[in-house]
């Protein structure tokens, strides 16, 4: 069964009331980065490829048809006895993008991301909403421990923003309940 999208808030940071969805959380745009070398996946190692994050002009990404890593500015922290999915907003399909992404375990925590398939040329502003996050309930015997644990986020604190042009607030700004 699929979690409240309140209940599911309480494990996404930041977030604020127009990001709450009856079913979901709504993830916003950090970064687009594009592959610049191979990668390589075998049976007990993985090698993901030089990536390079584009520029945006005044928070705005111009993107052509093609393939786009995107990133998220929330937190997000799988909870036991959960799984977490991420779908595109109707707002990328309606105007030819889609929103690839992966299973996230019971105990992982970061900023994860996703594959972004533009079909026809589209400008996406930095903070935008363009997915929705949810959990549903689900058996586990054990949590996420992988490589991508922890990343893009910094331990210490759920609520600094990472970026310095994150929403047009300098890098460092605390937003809520920050000691």
């Amino acid at each position: 069964m699929f979690r409240a999208g309140e209940f599911t808030a309480t494990h996404v940071r930041p977030t604020d009331a127009e990001q709450v969805q009856p079913n979901g959380v709504d993830l916003r745009l950090a970064d687009i980065l594009t592959q610049r070398a191979p990668s390589r996946i075998e049976i007990e190692n993985k090698t993901i490829g030089a990536r390079e994050s584009l520029t945006a002009q005044e928070d705005v990404f111009t993107l052509d048809p093609g393939g786009y890593i995107i990133t998220y500015a929330e937190r997000i922290a799988i909870p036991d006895g959960h799984v977490g999915f991420v779908y595109p907003r109707s707002s990328l399909l309606r105007n030819s993008c889609m929103l690839n992404t992966a299973v996230w375990d019971a105990g992982y925590e970061g900023r994860g991301e996703g594959l972004l398939q533009v079909h026809h040329p589209i400008e996406l502003e930095r903070g935008s909403r363009i997915a929705q996050f949810v959990l549903a309930e689900a058996a586990n015997n054990s949590t996420y421990n992988g490589g991508y644990q922890h990343e893009r986020i910094d331990k210490s604190n759920w609520y600094v923003r990472d970026s310095p042009s994150e929403y047009g607030r300098p890098k460092g700004t605390c937003i809520r309940d920050c000691k």
